[in-house]
């Protein structure tokens, strides 16, 4: 029936069972790299998809993980004062050392370090998001509340 997940997406379905949650990594035929075709895949709105973005503060080079709506782009401005500090939006092998992940993959949960989280508030307008599972073609069904639970993550206005 269902394919056997690929590595990356192996560990994040381990990190959700990990955490009790009951959630199923499903890795698709069509792309899910961007949160436009991510949405497509699984015939939602684009907005319902919990987009991951690893942003590195400038001056202590922390990675900060934001997870936004899929139709949104992210005020550098507003995180950097959330932060406490100006960020920038990371480069790949950054974000690969601090997530373990490749950019388009990057889930919510299973990183290979503890990450500042903070949630888009356009999320909980939805009773259904998806979030990537560690691949360009993985994803997972969720509710925003269970993002909130799962990462630890401050819910805030962060849209452009």
């Amino acid at each position: 029936m269902n394919k056997p997940l690929r590595p990356s997406a192996l560990r994040v379905q381990a990190a959700l069972d990990a955490l009790g949650f009951s959630f199923q990594v499903m890795e698709l035929s069509d792309s899910t790299r961007t949160a436009f075709e991510a949405a497509q895949a699984v015939g939602c709105n684009v907005g319902q998809i919990a987009k991951s973005l690893i942003f590195r503060g400038k001056r202590t080079d922390k990675p900060i993980l934001v997870i936004a709506s899929g139709a949104n782009r992210v005020d550098e401005t507003k995180l950097s004062a959330l932060v406490g500090e100006t960020v920038v939006k990371a480069k790949a092998d950054f974000v690969r050392q601090h997530t373990g992940f490749a950019i388009g993959g990057v889930p919510p949960v299973g990183h290979t370090e503890p990450l500042e989280t903070w949630i888009d508030q356009d999320l909980l307008q939805y009773d259904v998001i998806w979030a990537a599972a560690g691949t360009p073609r993985a994803l997972f069904q969720l509710s925003p509340q269970n993002l909130a639970a799962m990462t630890g993550g401050q819910v805030v206005e962060l849209k452009a």
